[in-house]
């Protein structure tokens, strides 16, 4: 089944392929403007530049508030009308940086069982609580996004 964000998917496919080169766990995100142009990417740099804080959301996150800044369309932090594609369900952290950042769309494709928050151990994005409430789309490309990570831990494993 063909879904309309499998070509955003494609691409935070290939910035978690990237990631690989620096043995950092293969995780790409894509940032899109309120029009649908890529305003951002991001990939997985914790291994690449020592900060446990480095995860592709949140490396896509900086990386499009710069970019609004640099366009002129600076609205500080706010993301507010942009989506984010993620190849993994975002974990506890990465949710709660979509959440203040006030990314109204999320897409992801392979869930995380052991660490998502994002529907499957928490739902830190629709916790009602909360005063800004995420859309989630989930499930796209999630057998590609899913093997990856899995020969990538094979891999580990030897």
């Amino acid at each position: 089944m063909v879904h309309e964000f499998d070509a955003w998917m494609d691409l935070a496919l290939a910035e978690a392929r990237e990631a690989l080169a620096t043995d950092d766990v293969p995780i790409g995100a894509v940032i899109l403007s309120p029009e649908g142009e890529v305003l951002a990417t991001g990939r997985n740099e914790r291994e690449a530049i020592k900060d446990p804080t480095a995860h592709a959301e949140v490396v896509a996150i900086r990386n499009a508030v710069k970019a609004l800044e640099a366009k002129g369309q600076d609205d500080g932090w706010r993301l507010s009308d942009c989506t984010l594609v993620v190849t993994l369900e975002p974990c506890a952290m990465c949710a709660g940086a979509i959440v203040l950042s006030r990314i109204p769309k999320l897409v992801f494709g392979a869930w995380d069982e052991k660490a998502g928050a994002c529907g499957s151990v928490f739902d830190i994005v629709r916790e009602p609580r909360l005063n800004h409430w995420v859309e989630v789309y989930s499930r796209v490309k999630e057998e590609e996004c899913g093997d990856l990570l899995r020969e990538f831990f094979r891999s580990k494993r030897g």
